[in-house]
C-alpha cells in the first residue's frame, strides 16, 4: 500500500508540467513547500537550530523511555502532513490539481453581499486529504517517526450534512451557545494578538484568532473580509471538527511516545502554509488565528485566485531509539 502511494505521487509529480495551467495544482515539493517551516528542531531538550525559533513550549527532557528497557533522545519539529482546500465549487479537489470527482449541483459557494458595499458573507466546501510528504518522499529518516499515513481523501464537505446548516451545528456542538456573547467575543480580541505573535492560546479555544470566532463549525462565513481571511478561517474549523470526531492526534508537552485525541483542539500544535494560489514559500508559517494583514497581501485574486490549497503542518515528537538508529546507519553504509 505504501509502495502504490509513493507511484501515485511520484506519476502526480511526472504531470505536473502538463496540468500547471489548470485551475488548481498539485502541490510540488520543491517549488511550493517552505522547508524552512519544519524548524526549529529540539533534541534532548535543546534546540539544535538556534536561528530558527518559536513561541510554543518544548520540554526539557535530557532521555526518554517508551518501550523495553531501552532509553532514548526525545526529539520534537514540524512535519507537514495534511493538506486543505478550500473551493466555491463542490467535488472539485484543488489540492489534487483541481480534477472534480462530482457534478456542482445547487450547492455552489461563493461570496455574497448582504449590505451592498458594507457587509459580505461567503460559503466554501472543505476538503481535507492524508499528505504525509516526508514519507512519500522516502528520504530515508523513518526513524524519525514521521507520520506513515498512506495520501488519502480523509473529508469533504459535500457528504457532510453539518456542514451548510449553522442551526443544526447547535445540536452535536451545544458549547456554541456558550460563546455567542460579548464577552467570550472580546476573549477573541486577546488571542488575536497573541496569534499575531505566533502563540495562539489554546485555553481559548472558541477562538480563531484574528479571524473572530471559531464556531459554528460550518462552512458559513458570515463577515468575509476576503478569500485569505475566510479560507483561513474555515481550514481552522476542519481541523476543530475533526478534533470533535476525534480524528486528529497530537502530542502533550511531555509525551514523547504516542498522540492523543482530544475534543477540543490544540491550536499550538499546528501550522499553516498556503500554496494555491500563490505559494507561501517564504518567512514563518502561520499559528492559527495569524493575521492575514502580516502574510496573505497579494495572495488572492479574482479569476483564478478565489480558492485556496494549504498544507499543515503539525509538531510531531518522538523518542529516538539507538537501537533503529543504528541499524539504519549500517544498512546504508
Amino acid at each position: 500500500m505504501k509502495l502504490l502511494a509513493k507511484l501515485i505521487f511520484m506519476l502526480f509529480l511526472l504531470l505536473l508540467p502538463f496540468i500547471a495551467h489548470a485551475e488548481g495544482k498539485f502541490i510540488n515539493p520543491v517549488t511550493d513547500v517552505c522547508w524552512s517551516c519544519l524548524f526549529p528542531i529540539h533534541i534532548g531538550g535543546g534546540n539544535v537550530t538556534p536561528q530558527h525559533k518559536d513561541f510554543v513550549k518544548y520540554n526539557k527532557k535530557l532521555l526518554c523511555h517508551c518501550q523495553g528497557d531501552l532509553v532514548g533522545v526525545p526529539i520534537a519539529f514540524w512535519e507537514p502532513t495534511r493538506l486543505i482546500d478550500v473551493t466555491r465549487t463542490p467535488y472539485k479537489l484543488m489540492g489534487l490539481g483541481g480534477i472534480s470527482i462530482g457534478k456542482p449541483g445547487l450547492n455552489r459557494g461563493g461570496v455574497k453581499s448582504t449590505i451592498p458595499e458594507i457587509e459580505s458573507s461567503s460559503f466554501y466546501h472543505v476538503h481535507y486529504y492524508q499528505f504525509p510528504i516526508l514519507s512519500l518522499l522516502d528520504l530515508g529518516i523513518e526513524f524519525v517517526c514521521e507520520d506513515r499515513l498512506p495520501l488519502d481523501v480523509g473529508y469533504m464537505s459535500e457528504f457532510d450534512p453539518f456542514w451548510g446548516g449553522d442551526r443544526w451545528n447547535t445540536i452535536i456542538n451545544p458549547e456554541i451557545v456558550l460563546f455567542t456573547n460579548p464577552l467570550a467575543h472580546a476573549a477573541c480580541i486577546v488571542d488575536c494578538g497573541f496569534s499575531s505573535f505566533q502563540k495562539p492560546l489554546d485555553r481559548f479555544f472558541w477562538c480563531a484568532g484574528c479571524q473572530g470566532s471559531l464556531y459554528p463549525l460550518t462552512g458559513h462565513v458570515s463577515q468575509h473580509i476576503g478569500g485569505i481571511q475566510a479560507s483561513s478561517l474555515l481550514v481552522h474549523r476542519i481541523l476543530a471538527k475533526l478534533h470533535n470526531w476525534h480524528v486528529l492526534q497530537v502530542f502533550e508537552e511531555d509525551n514523547y511516545c504516542e498522540s492523543h485525541s482530544s475534543y477540543r483542539i490544540k491550536k499550538s500544535a499546528y501550522k499553516t502554509q498556503l500554496t494555491y494560489p500563490i505559494a507561501q514559500t517564504k518567512g514563518p508559517c502561520n499559528a492559527l488565528g495569524r493575521s492575514d494583514v502580516l502574510w496573505g497581501g497579494g495572495k488572492s485574486f479574482p479569476y483564478g485566485g478565489e480558492d485556496f490549497v494549504y498544507l499543515i503542518w503539525t509538531k510531531k515528537h518522538c523518542c529516538l531509539d539507538p537501537y533503529k538508529i543504528a541499524k539504519k546507519v549500517a544498512a546504508g553504509s
